[in-house]
């Protein structure tokens, strides 16, 4: 067994460490969301919280990990009589982000089920993970039907298998723990709000610290055992007061003064529902309890803000997640100063209004620099940061137009790429469309066709009785449609004919209303400009729609207009893509005003490699950004050698496209 790094020996990182601990205390806080990039100690210090946890209890035997002063009534290994149990180390499970359904809830013996009436199941993680952690690295590229039977858990505290008929549910209390890189995609808003805290983590920019963490994890890699043995003692501290805090936070009172400031910043920050006030309640509490203390003060709400929302202020995907402070310390200090007031006629020994009220100045805040919305607009210059020389036919980026909603898009046919919410599909979940003998393990079974495929041989097998002799054989597995993600590649035109700026704008508003869009229904993006000279690659295809939008707000433009290169560098690119993931079918955006120039011949070169697009299959749509009352035609005419469909800026927010996807899909019969 692998000896975990000590989660004392971890440098730096107060408030990763901080989030985690209150979550040991309590867990009814909620869980941790924990965003970086990637190198930052995120799993590393998630891995190494398992081993400060005290002991649990539990019924001998019992698979689901009861506890025997309480076992749960309806657990599938019971009943349990109430009696003192066994010890055991807390368990911290791991959930691979390509993890299956049955892995994850559990798996019934469905032949058995029927042959026999027996509930064979079988506990999946979610019963391993009761009473302990759920680690979920990478949780922002979870496949959304895993993130729905998460939620469910989180919610109801059980973990319920349905399958034809056949019910099993058991207890599944945990403590939801995920680490993600933001630049690799974002999470759905209903799991985001599921996790109590969250922490922003980055590398150290200090010399000496990044000197004492390469120093430390070199000790670690050449003696495992050696390390941590050096580190026992500090470990062995933290877990005292871990037990210590335990012990004392039943004690701890929350006043009435500090729910106010509670209510008074989630309303002032205006997160949605209610959860936020209670998360924050949770927190503030453990906060005093890890600091030894029964009473609540100003200091615990505010850092309780600090971990409880930021994540909650999101209010669309393209917003930094992040927390106003000086907003935050103004609400804390005026509703501090209204429970002072009734008390102004006998103050307390520290004095009136020294302290601001309850708890003393908030602390200084740990980061290195403000956060959330207030940065500071930075000036519009070129990519290097500088800005670009005014003879060079180059104009500085403009900020995009106001996004809107656009209609669905859609890739004509049945795929079998990843789970989404784009184009029709063959996928695990959705409506059943027929059945088909199992390939590799049975997972959804079609019940009617199993019985069809039974029947005829239950006198050659023997049937006595009411049940159905049912063989391996027999099993037909569910085929089912639904929804699957694409990659939408965007080829946008950045050259000279593209660049005045309201034309700009309005073109940068409708490829961000696009991404909005790809967001919502789980695609993967990439971004392809042409100008000048030649086209560039300006973001591989990810799943982070963020990178896109934020590399779509440097756009600068200028120069000639390279048509037929920038769809060939399309091309190349989703010939990569191919090779890394062939399942996923691609949708290319091109966003142009269908001009060409420099080169020989650069409109028959621009007519070549989009009839290359067409002999490829690839689908396509072309948003046409002509303007003036003298129109070429040209984007529309692109549109036709790509076999693909052309609809203008105006008919993109418009009712007019609701039959687009219908002439894609006549193009591509």
């Amino acid at each position: 067994m692998t000896t975990p790094f000590p989660f004392t020996a971890v440098v730096g990182q107060d408030d990763l460490r901080l989030a985690l601990l209150l979550n040991a205390v309590s867990p009814a806080v909620g869980g941790v969301l924990v965003r970086g990039e990637k190198g930052t100690a995120k799993s590393t210090a998630v891995r190494a919280l398992s081993a400060l946890l005290p002991e649990v209890a539990v019924v001998p035997g019992c698979r689901f990990s009861c506890d025997p002063a309480a076992p749960d009534p309806a657990c599938p290994d019971g009943p349990h009589e109430t009696g003192p149990g066994t010890q055991r180390p807390a368990r911290m499970v791991e959930l691979p982000v390509g993890a299956s359904e049955d892995r994850l809830v559990g798996a019934l013996d469905i032949e058995r089920a029927l042959a026999e009436g027996v509930k064979a199941f079988e506990p999946g993680l979610l019963a391993d993970a009761h009473r302990g952690i759920l680690y979920v690295d990478e949780v922002n590229l979870l496949h959304d039907h895993l993130v729905d039977l998460l939620l469910d858990a989180a919610a109801m505290g059980a973990s319920y298998v349905e399958r034809e008929g056949v019910s099993v549910r058991h207890a599944a209390r945990f403590l939801l723990v995920g680490t993600m890189n933001p630049e690799e995609g974002e999470l759905r808003p209903q799991l985001l709000d599921r996790f109590g805290l969250t922490v922003e983590v980055a590398a150290s920019r200090e010399p000496d610290q990044r000197v004492e963490v390469v120093r430390r994890r070199l000790a670690y890699d050449d003696d495992p055992a050696g390390f941590t043995e050096r580190w026992a003692d500090e470990e062995s501290s933290v877990r005292a007061q871990i037990v210590a805090a335990r012990a004392l936070l039943p004690s701890v009172r929350l006043g009435d003064g500090a729910l106010r400031q509670i209510a008074a910043t989630c309303a002032a920050f205006e997160v949605d529902g209610m959860r936020a006030d209670i998360v924050m309640a949770r927190t503030a509490t453990a906060l005093a309890a890890w600091a030894g203390r029964t009473d609540v003060l100003a200091e615990d709400v505010r850092q309780a803000a600090l971990l409880a929302l930021p994540h909650r202020r999101r209010r669309n995907p393209f917003d930094a997640p992040g927390l106003d402070e000086n907003k935050l310390d103004d609400t804390l200090e005026e509703f501090a100063e209204q429970e002072q007031a009734p008390e102004d006629d006998d103050p307390g020994p520290d004095g009136p209004d020294d302290s601001g009220g309850g708890g003393g100045q908030p602390p200084a805040s740990d980061s290195d620099g403000p956060q959330g919305g207030d940065t500071g607009a930075q000036p519009e210059a070129g990519e290097n940061g500088r800005p670009q020389p005014s003879g060079s036919g180059e104009q500085q980026p403009v900020r995009a137009s106001e996004p809107f909603r656009t209609k669905a898009l859609s890739v004509p046919g049945i795929g079998e790429g990843a789970a989404g919410r784009r184009s029709r599909a063959r996928t695990e979940h959705g409506r059943t469309t027929g059945a088909r003998r199992p390939q590799g393990a049975l997972t959804k079974l079609h019940l009617a066709a199993t019985v069809q495929a039974a029947a005829p041989h239950q006198l050659a097998r023997g049937r006595a009785g009411r049940g159905l002799v049912v063989r391996r054989d027999d099993l037909r597995q569910a085929t089912r449609e639904g929804r699957e993600g694409n990659l939408v590649l965007f080829v946008v035109d950045a050259s000279g004919s593209m660049a005045a700026r309201q034309r700009m704008s309005a073109v940068k508003g409708a490829v961000l209303s696009l991404l909005l869009d790809a967001y919502q229904r789980r695609d993967k993006v990439g971004l392809v400009t042409f100008r000048g000279a030649a086209a560039d690659v300006a973001l591989p295809p990810t799943s982070s729609v963020d990178a896109a939008a934020v590399r779509l707000e440097s756009l600068p433009t200028g120069g000639r207009t390279p048509l037929a290169a920038g769809l060939l560098k399309a091309r190349d690119v989703l010939r990569v893509e191919r090779l890394r993931d062939p399942a996923r079918r691609a949708l290319v955006v091109v966003v142009t005003d269908g001009r060409a120039t420099g080169g020989p011949e650069p409109v028959a070169l621009a007519g070549r490699a989009a009839r290359l697009f067409a002999a490829d299959g690839v689908a396509s749509v072309v948003v046409d950004c002509e303007s003036g009352p003298v129109r070429l035609g040209l984007a529309r005419q692109l549109a036709g050698e790509l076999d693909g469909t052309a609809v203008t800026l105006d008919e993109l927010r418009a009712d007019s496209i609701a039959g687009l996807v219908k002439d894609v899909q006549r193009r591509a019969a």
